[in-house]
């Protein structure tokens, strides 16, 4: 079926684009991160929630499955704000470099979660990713909250990627989505209305929470439906016709994607030291090459694993 996998192909390429724009709209969405994320878990769970229904998908789920989808959903959720915090206070560039740690963590965390054995290369590749951070944190002295916040967002991806690898293996992804969303997002209201009443006057659901811009409307519902719902849905999809190897590589493309958009849209916002894509180069570097081994030993599980952006 060439057709399919030569289409597939390419629309992967289209999501992970997407997933890389991600990025770009939380810096031009003009509200802070916590009700950025607030409402795009809402409207993201709602879009989800209507494609279960137009799918007739049973939502039943047992106890113990739906304390699991908890821990992932508040992961999921402390991800995303540390993901748009390091946004908010540095820039995509920098977010977006540091997020590429995720595999690394992945690896340092994947022998202890799935009770595997360490693999050599990856212990080498972790030397070279803090040797890309070094050079970053050593030359982008400005950005230093952005890039712990980052390394906070990244750190948590993988924790997000090991709990839904055993997941999706028991379950449909988007229901399991559905519940990860709406889980998450009723933690950060639980949060809120809990400042709501114990807080200072500019804590929790104010009436400047609610006041959104038009423009702001619009990019919420661009990043709820575009890139949250429907590149998940979409990538579920055409990654049946896509082999591991192919998934990881083109994943990787995610923040060149990003990048290089926010290198046109924001401009000499996004210049950063030369140095800073040097390390930047080294790990995605690692990254690449730790996919190439890992489908060549056929480990290669995060590959497999679905990605959140």
């Amino acid at each position: 079926m060439p057709n399919a996998k030569l289409q597939s192909y390419l629309h992967f390429h289209v999501i992970v684009f997407i997933w890389g724009f991600t990025a770009v709209l939380g810096a031009l969405i003009s509200i802070d991160a916590l009700p950025l994320v607030f409402y795009r878990m809402w409207l993201a769970s709602g879009f989800i929630f209507l494609w279960i229904l137009y799918k007739k998908k049973p939502l039943k789920m047992t106890a113990k499955q739906l304390l699991i989808l908890a821990s992932a959903g508040i992961v999921i959720a402390l991800h995303w704000l540390t993901f748009f915090e390091a946004i908010k206070v540095s820039n995509v560039s920098i977010t977006l470099a540091l997020i590429a740690t995720g595999a690394f963590f992945t690896s340092i965390m994947e022998p202890i979660f799935y009770k595997r054995k360490v693999i050599w290369y990856e212990v080498f590749f972790g030397v070279l990713v803090i040797a890309g951070l070094y050079i970053i944190f050593n030359v982008e002295t400005d950005y230093v909250l952005g890039i712990i916040l980052a390394l906070i967002s990244a750190f948590l991806s993988a924790v997000f990627s090991l709990i839904n690898g055993k997941l999706a293996q028991k379950g449909d992804a988007s229901v399991i989505s559905f519940y990860e969303l709406l889980i998450g997002v009723i933690a950060i209201t639980i949060y809120l209305g809990f400042d709501t009443f114990i807080g200072e006057a500019s804590a929790g659901f104010t009436s400047e929470f609610f006041q959104l811009s038009n423009q702001d409307w619009l990019l919420l519902l661009v990043l709820a439906s575009v890139c949250t719902a429907y590149a998940f849905i979409a990538s579920v999809a055409v990654m049946k016709y896509l082999s591991p190897y192919t998934i990881m590589l083109t994943i990787n493309l995610e923040p060149v994607y990003g990048i290089i958009l926010a290198f046109f849209i924001f401009g000499s916002k996004e210049e950063m030291n030369p140095e800073f894509y040097y390390g930047a180069l080294i790990i995605l570097s690692t990254v690449v090459l730790n996919g190439i081994l890992k489908n060549k030993d056929g480990i290669g599980r995060f590959a497999k694993r679905r990605k959140m952006r």
